[in-house]
């Protein structure tokens, strides 16, 4: 990691990005060719919102990893566990490094953790932003 200057216009404009792919994401119909691009669009939604936190606090992060953990650390009610967004991150990685096809119920799973996680999340980042 390396620490510099916080940057809260650039945080806050990494959660208002977040929040469009996400509705972007969430529009899209389900099918075999959209879902890699659904799930991509999905798990980078949650990455910034990761990476928000870390740039408002000055730090900036070599990796997905970072971002993600960042994220995993807020005490936030949801009605799945946050920390299945480190699964997301493990299959859009195997999406666009390995051609991994994923399968109608995995998108559809990964649509669920979206709609479960993804607004708690956004609005602790937001205020944490703001």
């Amino acid at each position: 990691m390396r620490y510099k200057r916080p940057d809260k216009k650039n945080a806050l404009s990494l959660v208002e990005a977040s929040k469009r792919e996400m509705d972007f994401a969430l529009s899209l119909e389900i099918n075999e060719r959209s879902g890699s691009t659904i799930i991509r669009n999905i798990y980078e939604s949650f990455r910034m919102l990761g990476d928000a936190l870390l740039v408002n606090q000055g730090i900036e992060s070599k990796d997905h990893v970072e971002s993600i953990n960042a994220l995993l650390k807020l005490s936030v009610d949801t009605s799945r566990p946050i920390n299945i967004i480190n699964n997301l991150r493990i299959l859009r990685h195997n999406i666009n490094y390995y051609g991994y096809k994923p399968k109608p119920e995995e998108v559809m799973d990964v649509i669920s953790i979206a709609k479960s996680c993804f607004l708690p999340l956004y609005n602790s980042v937001l205020s944490q932003v703001k």
